[in-house]
């Protein structure tokens, strides 16, 4: 099995399938906004506060260029898509996995928006960010798995199924 990278909105559940599809494969798990938190010593939130949407962007496509896995399963951050050298370093690696999500269903699971770390550009609202990134993460995917109303083992099943 060769890497596996989760892409999706705020709230698709990347962290917590990729949790457990890495433990239903044997596979290590890495989560980019722990690796960026990581390597600035700050939360995501402060990164935005202080480098602001473009700072922010420059550090994830720095921390995704520096990852080399192999039989892993990442799961990014919701904005990687918006750098295409990312994206292209991502797609090099193994199959990218789209977790797909009605902006009512993101919108339902995001409660903590100003503290969570999402990347919105000055007076970018949630549903322009959702328009903006929908057919980005549809562009890069090769594998699309729908995530409304599922718990996370049925979705785990179907990138499972879909591999």
């Amino acid at each position: 099995m060769n890497t596996i990278i989760l892409i999706g909105m705020p709230g698709a559940g990347k962290s917590t399938v990729g949790v457990i599809l890495a433990k239903s494969l044997g596979l290590k798990f890495i989560d980019t906004d722990i690796m960026i938190q990581e390597r600035t010593g700050k939360l995501l939130q402060e990164i935005l506060d202080w480098e602001g949407p473009r700072g922010f962007g420059q550090i994830e496509e720095e921390t995704i260029l520096s990852l080399h896995p192999y039989h892993a399963v990442i799961a990014t951050g919701g904005s990687v898509v918006c750098s295409r050298s990312a994206m292209a370093h991502l797609k090099s690696m193994g199959v990218v996995v789209y977790l797909k999500i009605s902006f009512e269903e993101m919108e339902r699971r995001i409660r903590n928006i100003t503290t969570r770390g999402i990347v919105l550009l000055p007076g970018q609202s949630l549903r322009a960010m959702y328009d903006q990134r929908a057919p980005l993460y549809q562009e890069y995917a090769d594998l699309t798995v729908e995530c409304s109303d599922e718990d996370f083992e049925t979705v785990v099943g179907k990138v499972i199924a879909g591999l």
